[in-house]
């Protein structure tokens, strides 16, 4: 066992000065950063905030930057950064509630106004008979990579743009867009895109590609961002699906 140093950004907004508070904590070779943030929290200063759940990369709460880097902390393991000192810090571009802990508001709100839903007359006109959307690998495929967000902001906290321009979505959203637009049970296309086809939208990223390098589901929101531009370009066609009806069994 060895251990490492732990500097942890400390701040609570109108009550006291930003600072890092430095705890010696000792890791082993599967310990993550999460793991070294809650040894000091329990056995250092209980009054560490810091968001975390599953653990497990699945959930998205802890995300924070390590190392000056967007990570999720239950994903990143000590050993993996390659040296003695471990710096956390809140996510850059969310307001800091306190010390690592960030406000979401924004960021979910600009996921709302994408209409993450499947918009389906169709499906709204249920009857004494059952309808099924029936899709082949092919048609999965197209969208099934964009399902995977879990919404833990990384993305959003690496995106330069999103740094400059509160107005735009940022690449999670944007990229939720695109997941519901290639699906083609969804008839809600020209609806959605109405909503960033402006320039506060789609049209203002720069295709930095830092969110697709953070991302730690592999979604690549800034390949999403270009093929929504592709539509709008003429460059691709939105594929159209025909719901087949069945009858209850018994």
């Amino acid at each position: 066992m060895k251990t490492i140093k732990l500097r942890v950004f400390r701040h609570i907004p109108g009550n006291d000065s930003p600072r890092y508070d430095t705890f010696s904590v000792p890791v082993e070779r599967w310990t993550t950063v999460l793991d070294a943030l809650l040894s000091a929290k329990a056995y250092d200063d209980h009054s560490i905030a810091i968001r975390y759940s599953c653990r497990q990369a699945s959930c998205g709460s802890c995300g924070m930057k390590i190392n000056g880097m967007p990570r999720l902390a239950c994903y990143t393991k000590v050993d993996e950064l390659g040296t003695d000192t471990i710096t956390c810090e809140p996510m850059a571009n969310f307001p800091i509630i306190r010390d690592l802990a960030t406000d979401f508001t924004a960021f979910f709100q600009h996921h709302n106004d994408m209409k993450p839903f499947v918009i389906n007359d169709v499906d709204r006109n249920v009857d004494a008979e059952t309808r099924e959307f029936l899709q082949n690998p092919k048609q999965l495929d197209k969208f099934l990579q964009f399902s995977y967000c879990i919404k833990c902001g990384l993305c959003y906290s690496a995106c330069p743009v999103v740094a400059t321009d509160k107005k735009f979505p940022g690449p999670q959203a944007l990229a939720q867009m695109y997941r519901y637009f290639a699906d083609n049970r969804d008839q809600g296309a020209d609806e959605r895109l109405k909503i960033v086809d402006e320039r506060h939208g789609m049209w203002r990223c720069h295709f930095a590609g830092s969110c697709s390098a953070v991302c730690p589901k592999g979604v690549d929101p800034a390949l999403g961002i270009q093929l929504l531009r592709g539509y709008m370009m003429g460059f691709s066609k939105k594929e159209k699906i025909t719901p087949k009806r069945y009858k209850p069994e018994g």
